[in-house]
Protein backbone atom coordinates (compact mmCIF):
# COMPACT_ATOMS: atom_id res chain seq x y z
CA UNK A 1 0.00 0.00 0.00
CA UNK A 2 2.85 2.36 0.85
CA UNK A 3 4.52 1.49 -2.45
CA UNK A 4 1.40 2.51 -4.39
CA UNK A 5 1.13 5.69 -2.35
CA UNK A 6 4.79 6.48 -3.11
CA UNK A 7 4.01 6.42 -6.85
CA UNK A 8 1.52 9.28 -6.53
CA UNK A 9 2.54 12.87 -7.21
CA UNK A 10 3.76 14.80 -4.12
CA UNK A 11 0.86 17.24 -4.45
CA UNK A 12 -1.68 14.39 -4.38
CA UNK A 13 0.17 12.77 -1.48
CA UNK A 14 0.01 16.05 0.43
CA UNK A 15 -3.70 16.40 -0.34
CA UNK A 16 -4.42 12.88 0.93
CA UNK A 17 -2.34 13.44 4.07
CA UNK A 18 -3.98 16.81 4.72
CA UNK A 19 -7.41 15.29 4.22
CA UNK A 20 -6.51 12.51 6.63
CA UNK A 21 -5.54 14.96 9.37
CA UNK A 22 -8.74 16.91 8.68
CA UNK A 23 -10.86 13.75 9.05
CA UNK A 24 -9.18 12.92 12.36
CA UNK A 25 -10.02 16.41 13.58
CA UNK A 26 -13.63 15.82 12.58
CA UNK A 27 -13.60 12.53 14.51
CA UNK A 28 -12.33 14.38 17.54
CA UNK A 29 -15.07 16.96 17.15
CA UNK A 30 -17.67 14.18 16.88
CA UNK A 31 -17.19 13.22 20.53
CA UNK A 32 -19.57 16.06 21.27
CA UNK A 33 -22.37 13.71 20.17
CA UNK A 34 -21.23 10.95 22.53
CA UNK A 35 -20.03 12.52 25.73
CA UNK A 36 -20.53 15.65 27.72
CA UNK A 37 -17.05 15.19 29.06
CA UNK A 38 -14.01 13.24 27.92
CA UNK A 39 -11.17 11.94 30.07
CA UNK A 40 -8.89 14.92 30.59
CA UNK A 41 -5.80 12.84 31.28
CA UNK A 42 -6.30 10.94 28.03
CA UNK A 43 -6.52 14.16 26.01
CA UNK A 44 -3.54 15.74 27.76
CA UNK A 45 -1.53 12.55 27.26
CA UNK A 46 -2.26 12.63 23.53
CA UNK A 47 -1.25 16.28 23.39
CA UNK A 48 2.00 15.55 25.22
CA UNK A 49 2.76 12.63 22.92
CA UNK A 50 2.00 14.74 19.84
CA UNK A 51 4.29 17.49 21.13
CA UNK A 52 7.16 15.01 21.23
CA UNK A 53 6.34 13.75 17.74
CA UNK A 54 6.25 17.28 16.34
CA UNK A 55 9.52 18.31 18.02
CA UNK A 56 11.29 15.29 16.56
CA UNK A 57 9.65 15.84 13.17
CA UNK A 58 10.80 19.46 13.17
CA UNK A 59 14.40 18.30 13.18
CA UNK A 60 14.49 14.90 11.49
CA UNK A 61 11.90 15.64 8.77
CA UNK A 62 12.34 19.40 8.29
CA UNK A 63 15.50 21.04 9.66
CA UNK A 64 17.93 18.23 8.88
CA UNK A 65 16.77 17.93 5.23
CA UNK A 66 16.91 21.73 4.96
CA UNK A 67 20.55 21.76 6.06
CA UNK A 68 21.40 18.96 3.64
CA UNK A 69 19.72 20.74 0.75
CA UNK A 70 21.58 23.98 1.49
CA UNK A 71 24.84 22.17 0.83
CA UNK A 72 23.58 20.75 -2.47
CA UNK A 73 22.40 24.11 -3.82
CA UNK A 74 25.47 25.94 -2.52
CA UNK A 75 23.89 28.36 -0.04
CA UNK A 76 24.95 29.13 3.52
CA UNK A 77 23.13 26.51 5.64
CA UNK A 78 23.02 28.19 9.03
CA UNK A 79 21.92 31.58 7.70
CA UNK A 80 19.26 30.10 5.39
CA UNK A 81 17.80 27.76 7.99
CA UNK A 82 17.95 30.40 10.73
CA UNK A 83 16.01 32.88 8.57
CA UNK A 84 13.32 30.35 7.67
CA UNK A 85 13.03 29.03 11.23
CA UNK A 86 12.76 32.50 12.75
CA UNK A 87 10.16 33.64 10.20
CA UNK A 88 8.02 30.59 10.93
CA UNK A 89 7.97 31.36 14.65
CA UNK A 90 7.46 35.09 14.15
CA UNK A 91 4.48 34.54 11.86
CA UNK A 92 2.54 32.79 14.59
CA UNK A 93 3.82 35.16 17.28
CA UNK A 94 2.58 38.29 15.53
CA UNK A 95 -0.53 36.48 14.32
CA UNK A 96 -1.52 35.80 17.93
CA UNK A 97 -0.83 39.42 18.90
CA UNK A 98 -2.79 40.92 16.01
CA UNK A 99 -5.83 38.72 16.37
CA UNK A 100 -5.90 39.25 20.14
CA UNK A 101 -6.35 42.98 19.57
CA UNK A 102 -9.38 42.43 17.37
CA UNK A 103 -11.38 40.91 20.21
CA UNK A 104 -10.39 43.04 23.21
CA UNK A 105 -13.93 44.43 23.42
CA UNK A 106 -15.63 41.05 23.37
CA UNK A 107 -17.09 39.42 26.43
CA UNK A 108 -14.71 37.12 28.26
CA UNK A 109 -16.55 33.90 27.35
CA UNK A 110 -16.82 34.86 23.69
CA UNK A 111 -13.21 35.98 23.62
CA UNK A 112 -12.02 32.71 25.14
CA UNK A 113 -13.96 30.61 22.65
CA UNK A 114 -12.96 32.77 19.70
CA UNK A 115 -9.29 32.58 20.66
CA UNK A 116 -9.57 28.83 21.09
CA UNK A 117 -10.98 28.30 17.60
CA UNK A 118 -8.67 30.90 16.07
CA UNK A 119 -5.49 29.59 17.66
CA UNK A 120 -6.18 26.02 16.59
CA UNK A 121 -7.14 27.09 13.06
CA UNK A 122 -4.11 29.37 12.81
CA UNK A 123 -1.60 26.73 13.78
CA UNK A 124 -3.21 24.18 11.45
CA UNK A 125 -1.88 26.27 8.55
CA UNK A 126 1.82 25.63 9.23
CA UNK A 127 1.00 22.03 10.07
CA UNK A 128 -0.54 21.64 6.61
CA UNK A 129 2.41 23.49 5.11
CA UNK A 130 4.77 21.13 6.93
CA UNK A 131 2.97 18.16 5.38
CA UNK A 132 3.16 19.62 1.89
CA UNK A 133 6.82 20.51 2.25
CA UNK A 134 7.63 17.07 3.69
CA UNK A 135 6.06 15.25 0.73
CA UNK A 136 7.29 17.73 -1.88
CA UNK A 137 10.91 17.56 -0.70
CA UNK A 138 11.03 13.79 -1.28
CA UNK A 139 11.34 14.47 -5.01
CA UNK A 140 14.85 15.86 -4.54
CA UNK A 141 16.17 12.73 -2.78
CA UNK A 142 17.41 14.73 0.20
CA UNK A 143 18.80 12.72 3.09
CA UNK A 144 16.10 12.44 5.76
CA UNK A 145 13.29 13.46 3.40
CA UNK A 146 11.34 10.28 2.64
CA UNK A 147 7.73 9.29 2.07
CA UNK A 148 7.85 7.23 5.26
CA UNK A 149 9.03 10.24 7.25
CA UNK A 150 6.27 12.39 5.73
CA UNK A 151 3.66 9.72 6.55
CA UNK A 152 4.90 9.51 10.15
CA UNK A 153 4.67 13.29 10.39
CA UNK A 154 1.08 13.05 9.11
CA UNK A 155 0.22 10.50 11.78
CA UNK A 156 1.82 12.65 14.48
CA UNK A 157 -0.19 15.69 13.42
CA UNK A 158 -3.36 13.57 13.19
CA UNK A 159 -2.85 12.30 16.75
CA UNK A 160 -2.70 15.88 17.92
CA UNK A 161 -5.73 16.88 15.85
CA UNK A 162 -8.08 14.41 17.55
CA UNK A 163 -8.00 16.08 20.98
CA UNK A 164 -7.94 19.47 19.27
CA UNK A 165 -11.22 18.70 17.54
CA UNK A 166 -12.86 17.82 20.84
CA UNK A 167 -11.12 20.76 22.51
CA UNK A 168 -13.09 23.03 20.16
CA UNK A 169 -16.45 21.27 19.99
CA UNK A 170 -16.90 20.47 23.69
CA UNK A 171 -16.37 24.03 25.00
CA UNK A 172 -18.73 25.36 22.31
CA UNK A 173 -21.38 22.85 23.36
CA UNK A 174 -20.83 23.72 27.01
CA UNK A 175 -21.53 27.39 26.21
CA UNK A 176 -24.95 26.46 24.80
CA UNK A 177 -24.24 25.93 21.10
CA UNK A 178 -25.97 22.97 19.45
CA UNK A 179 -24.09 19.69 19.05
CA UNK A 180 -24.24 19.89 15.25
CA UNK A 181 -22.90 23.44 15.11
CA UNK A 182 -20.20 22.65 17.67
CA UNK A 183 -19.15 19.64 15.60
CA UNK A 184 -19.12 21.66 12.39
CA UNK A 185 -16.96 24.46 13.80
CA UNK A 186 -14.60 21.97 15.43
CA UNK A 187 -14.19 20.08 12.16
CA UNK A 188 -13.74 23.18 10.01
CA UNK A 189 -10.93 24.40 12.25
CA UNK A 190 -8.72 21.94 10.33
CA UNK A 191 -10.02 22.55 6.81
CA UNK A 192 -6.98 24.76 6.21
CA UNK A 193 -4.65 21.76 6.54
CA UNK A 194 -5.32 20.01 3.18
CA UNK A 195 -5.36 23.43 1.47
CA UNK A 196 -2.02 24.56 2.91
CA UNK A 197 -0.56 21.08 2.37
CA UNK A 198 -1.24 21.31 -1.36
CA UNK A 199 0.18 24.85 -1.47
CA UNK A 200 3.34 23.74 0.35
CA UNK A 201 3.91 20.76 -1.94
CA UNK A 202 3.23 22.83 -5.06
CA UNK A 203 5.68 25.57 -4.06
CA UNK A 204 8.40 23.04 -3.29
CA UNK A 205 8.00 21.38 -6.70
CA UNK A 206 8.04 24.66 -8.61
CA UNK A 207 10.80 26.57 -6.82
CA UNK A 208 13.57 24.36 -5.48
CA UNK A 209 15.64 27.20 -4.05
CA UNK A 210 12.94 28.18 -1.58
CA UNK A 211 12.72 24.63 -0.24
CA UNK A 212 15.27 25.11 2.59
CA UNK A 213 13.39 28.23 3.71
CA UNK A 214 10.03 26.43 3.57
CA UNK A 215 11.35 23.44 5.50
CA UNK A 216 12.85 25.67 8.20
CA UNK A 217 9.77 27.93 8.18
CA UNK A 218 7.47 24.97 8.82
CA UNK A 219 9.80 23.76 11.59
CA UNK A 220 9.82 27.17 13.27
CA UNK A 221 6.04 27.41 13.14
CA UNK A 222 5.64 23.90 14.54
CA UNK A 223 8.05 24.54 17.41
CA UNK A 224 6.20 27.76 18.26
CA UNK A 225 2.89 25.87 18.36
CA UNK A 226 4.38 23.13 20.53
CA UNK A 227 5.92 25.57 23.04
CA UNK A 228 3.08 28.11 23.05
CA UNK A 229 0.03 25.86 22.98
CA UNK A 230 0.48 22.11 23.08
CA UNK A 231 2.93 21.59 25.95
CA UNK A 232 1.38 24.29 28.21
CA UNK A 233 -2.07 22.76 27.61
CA UNK A 234 -0.87 19.26 28.45
CA UNK A 235 0.88 20.60 31.56
CA UNK A 236 -2.39 21.87 33.01
CA UNK A 237 -2.98 18.25 33.98
CA UNK A 238 -2.33 17.38 37.62
CA UNK A 239 0.09 14.64 36.54
CA UNK A 240 2.59 17.00 34.93
CA UNK A 241 5.43 14.51 35.18
CA UNK A 242 3.37 11.89 33.34
CA UNK A 243 2.53 14.37 30.57
CA UNK A 244 6.24 15.18 30.23
CA UNK A 245 6.94 11.46 29.93
CA UNK A 246 4.40 11.20 27.10
CA UNK A 247 6.28 14.00 25.31
CA UNK A 248 9.56 12.09 25.67
CA UNK A 249 7.90 8.92 24.36
CA UNK A 250 6.44 10.80 21.41
CA UNK A 251 9.87 12.18 20.52
CA UNK A 252 11.47 8.75 20.78
CA UNK A 253 8.78 7.08 18.66
CA UNK A 254 9.14 9.68 15.91
CA UNK A 255 12.94 9.56 16.03
CA UNK A 256 13.14 5.77 15.93
CA UNK A 257 10.59 5.41 13.14
CA UNK A 258 12.14 8.22 11.13
CA UNK A 259 15.71 6.94 11.45
CA UNK A 260 14.85 3.23 11.14
CA UNK A 261 12.35 3.49 8.29
CA UNK A 262 13.58 6.67 6.64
Amino acid sequence: MIEKFSLLSPVLQALIAGTFTFIVTALGSAVVFCFKKINRTFLDGMLGFSAGVMIAASFFSLLNPALTLCDSIKVNPWITVSIGFLLGGLLLFFGDKIFSKFITKKQKASKRLFMLVLSITLHNIPEGLALGVAFGSVKYNIEGATVIAAIILSIGIALQNFPEGSAVSLPLRREGMSSKKSFLIGSLSAIVEPISAVIGAYLVLKIRYILPYLLAFAAGAMIYVVVEEIIPESQTNKSKDLMALFTIIGFLVMMVLDVALG
